[in-house]
């Protein structure tokens, strides 16, 4: 079919482009794009494709439009938000461990599928695409019904980054750090995820310390009932968890001396490969330093509950969006970085 796909080239300005979208396999669906959240890691893949011609995007929610010939879990109709792609047979998927699926790299970073076929052609020619297993960046893409997640009658833009984004930052309080009410938690980086952990650890009852250099995000993270201050070296409490998600060793490294004995210290930002730890610190103090992906997430089952929770009021959600035509991506990347823009939701269809 031919749809409108956002195209990026390295460094050059993105454009909207007509493209051909393959049919759909038979676990696949085609779903056109209602909304499609901007992550950081679209950022990293641009920058790191170089002038490889690439579609993007992988929190796009929008409505089912055709189903392949396997396909008994959706209907034509269904809204639903995209999450990452995962082989559902593996053990760690077997597991509710989608996110380290053994098939990761191939199903949701290669450009293609598994079997080698693109998903996604410009004026002919192949392009990087399948990217998370959807590239929604796009008026529609071809996903796996596995990777579909029906959420009903709930605005696109709000929810699209559930896919991704909204979901790691909920995912490492819910599941990864698990604080219980009382507890403090420190979040060292309050974009996109670090957003959603503090509105998901308030819900829970749980007192949140915001260190963030923009003071947009800090006056935002005030706004929902946490205290934020704008650098790790103000006096600070002790804190019983933290999630970095920088990935810079001086945040790392600060984030550990500020935690009680027992503490965890979860990292989800993806700085230098090595970073120095005083192990005689981690074990006389009984920490606990641990990576998650994903936020340890089954996206059927905590997207729908996060959904839930904001229906409920209990997850603020739209307070982080702000809406772009899908030609204003540059924009958006643009208003992100200058603390203008949390999360920048790209609306292709409107």
């Amino acid at each position: 079919m031919r749809t409108s796909v956002l195209l990026s080239r390295g460094s050059a300005p993105s454009e909207v482009v007509e493209a051909e979208l393959d049919g759909p396999r038979p676990t696949e669906v085609i779903v056109r794009i209602e909304a499609v959240g901007v992550c950081h890691t679209d950022l990293l893949t641009r920058r790191a494709l170089g002038d490889r011609p690439a579609v993007l995007g992988h929190e796009g929610c929008g409505v089912v439009e055709r189903l392949g010939e396997a396909v008994d879990t959706l209907a034509v109709g269904d809204r639903v938000v995209l999450s990452f792609a995962s082989c559902g047979g593996c053990g760690r998927c077997r597991a509710g461990l989608p996110a380290y699926c053994a098939s990761a790299t191939a199903l949701n970073s290669s450009g293609r599928r598994p079997d080698g076929s693109p998903t996604i052609r410009v004026g002919g020619e192949p392009v990087f695409g399948a990217f998370f297993g959807q590239s929604s960046f796009a008026a529609a893409a071809v996903v796996d019904a596995r990777s579909c997640v029906r959420v009903g009658d709930v605005p696109p833009e709000v929810v699209a980054p559930l896919g991704c984004g909204f979901l790691t930052g909920a995912g490492e309080v819910l599941n990864a750090l698990r604080p219980a009410p009382g507890d403090r938690l420190l979040v060292v980086g309050c974009g996109g995820v670090g957003a959603a952990a503090v509105l998901t650890a308030l819900s829970e009852g749980v007192e949140v310390v915001v260190v963030e250099p923009v003071a947009a995000r800090r006056e935002l993270a005030v706004r929902f009932g946490a205290t934020a201050v704008a650098a790790l070296d103000d006096p600070l409490p002790a804190f019983t968890h933290a999630l970095d998600t920088t990935g810079r060793p001086e945040s790392i490294s600060r984030a550990l001396d500020l935690l009680s004995p027992r503490g965890v210290l979860v990292l989800i930002g993806l700085g230098p490969e090595r970073v120095a730890l005083d192990v005689r610190s981690l074990v006389l103090r009984g920490l606990q330093v641990r990576g998650c992906v994903e936020g340890d997430a089954d996206p059927s089952v905590l997207v729908p509950e996060l959904v839930r929770r904001h229906r409920r009021g209990r997850l603020p959600l739209d307070h982080l969006v702000t809406t772009y035509p899908l030609d204003r991506f540059d924009q958006a990347v643009a208003d992100q970085r200058a603390g203008v823009a949390l999360k920048p939701v790209l609306l292709p269809s409107r």
